[in-house]
């Protein structure tokens, strides 16, 4: 399961430092650029729901050893492509497989682990999800200094096969008999109506929240998830599960993992071009100094299952969104003379609050799930994790690029508007000096929000997640008897 969700989060970022390879020998256009990057994630998102409901009815293993073989056909694709289509077309097959391979790997948890080992266990696979961000620009810094730009899909095969070979090995079957059928409409409302809200959402920061194609975007999306709603409402088993929604310890510990995640992946977006551009290091060293928050995260992963067991998971993901808070403080101090030494300072103790927030939180979310709704369960919370992702990206995005903007001198090139990387290479001292000091307060402003963001969420946690004595099994049979009277 690590190997297998390590390389799904490292894919969601590694081709970053390739595009200019790419775009070079390909001949790739901006547009096409961001479709190489963006196919993987509206595909990945936007079939996670179904996903997990095909893996309930037909079995979650076999599904999942389906899931990694299409994203292994589509690395082995990419990385023999030659053109942008190719490329275009790879990447949208890696998130179609992606999509059963995220929620499943979460499914299986439970039939596998129970008690104290499922919580050190939940805490090892979300840190592996999200270890694979970071991961990849270092994965692809290295690529690219020794091989072609096609080695950043290649390196995907070795760790698949890994995968598919401990999954027909080790993993035993699991599946609910009693899963309704697939239906095709709800799932063409399903991934059309989630690709429109991502591909809206992606879009937002490069073309503007007025642009039409966005408007029409998040128009479409809002009446295709709309009717799915409806229709969903009237199904005696729906693919969007209503009951699991109504449930207080699943949705409000998915929603405090989705707004973690809008921290981190708005993080994960600011960060690199300030140590890249900024600090002028190159595409590896660049991901190796984001290894402190890598370093945060392994040590609440291995700590947060003994302290939520001590003090209860509320209490450890209130603190940790504390400790995440501070950390966006901490960060909002950052000026061209702090140096890499403050920034891995900040990084670790953001590693720590993302760790002790999230795990225990998954934890809560997972064990909250009846056994036969596992599938759909996980997918529904990765679903909404990844349109938190999304969410957070485009919003701190388009933050980011109004303070630099409006922090650039009079007169400048309106190429250097584009990105602080687009100012450097005009060759322009004082304008890259002062793009520089642009981007780093913008970058401070972005954090001063993600961190008054994660203080609204540890009060909100502290004061509506449920009381350590609400136990998984309890909270499972209320669920199950509303599925009940649901289906009565």
């Amino acid at each position: 399961m690590v190997a297998s969700l390590l390389v799904l989060g490292f894919d969601m970022t590694i081709l970053n430092v390739a595009l200019p390879a790419m775009a070079e020998q390909l001949g790739a256009t901006t547009g096409e650029q961001q479709w190489m990057a963006d196919g993987y994630v509206v595909a990945f998102a936007a079939l996670m729901l179904p996903a997990g409901l095909v893996g309930d009815r037909f079995g979650r293993r076999r599904m999942l050893v389906t899931g990694l073989g299409v994203f292994l056909a589509g690395s082995l694709l990419g990385a023999l492509a030659d053109d942008v289509t190719t490329v275009i077309a790879a990447r949208a097959a890696m998130g179609v497989g992606a999509a059963f391979v995220m929620p499943l790997s979460m499914a299986v948890v439970p039939s596998l682990f129970a008690g104290q080992e499922r919580a050190k266990a939940v805490g090892i696979v979300t840190a592996a999800s999200a270890l694979g961000l970071p991961l990849g620009p270092v994965v692809g810094g290295w690529l690219l200094d020794h091989f072609w730009w096609g080695s950043v899909f290649f390196v995907n095969i070795p760790m698949v096969a890994i995968g598919i070979t401990a999954c027909l090995f080790l993993l035993p079957e699991t599946r609910d008999p009693s899963a309704p059928r697939v239906g095709v409409l709800a799932t063409a409302l399903t991934a059309t109506g989630l690709g429109a809200l991502i591909y809206g959402i992606i879009e937002a920061p490069v073309r503007g929240w007025t642009d039409p194609v966005v408007l029409g975007a998040l128009a479409a999306a809002a009446v295709l998830i709309a009717a799915l709603v409806v229709r969903e409402k009237r199904a005696a088993r729906p693919m969007l599960d209503m009951v699991l929604l109504a449930d207080r310890s699943f949705l409000l510990n998915t929603l405090t993992v989705t707004l973690a995640m809008f921290v981190l992946a708005g993080l994960m977006f600011v960060l690199p071009p300030y140590l890249q551009a900024v600090l002028g290091n190159d595409a590896f060293g660049t991901g190796v100094r984001m290894l402190p928050l890598m370093g945060g995260l392994i040590v609440a992963a291995k700590g947060s299952a003994p302290l939520a067991e001590r003090f209860g998971a509320r209490s450890v993901v209130t603190a940790g969104l504390v400790v995440l808070a501070f950390a966006g403080f901490l960060g909002s101090r950052v000026t061209l003379e702090s140096g890499y030494g403050f920034t891995a300072l900040w990084l670790s103790v953001a590693g720590l609050g993302f760790g002790f927030s999230m795990v225990p939180a998954m934890t809560a979310a997972i064990d909250a799930l009846p056994p036969d709704r596992a599938g759909s369960g996980s997918g529904l919370l990765a679903t909404v994790r990844q349109v938190g992702s999304a969410i957070g990206i485009a919003l701190i995005g388009s933050l980011l690029a109004a303070v630099y903007e409006n922090r650039l001198p009079a007169g400048a090139p309106d190429a250097a508007g584009d990105s602080v990387v687009a100012a450097h290479l005009l060759g322009d001292p004082a304008l890259t000096a002062a793009a520089d000091a642009a981007y780093a307060r913008g970058m401070g402003v972005v954090l001063l929000v993600s961190g008054i963001a994660a203080l609204i969420t540890a009060l909100l946690a502290a004061a509506l997640l449920p009381r350590p004595g609400s136990t998984p099994a309890a909270v499972t049979a209320d669920v199950a008897g509303a599925a009940a009277d649901a289906r009565q």
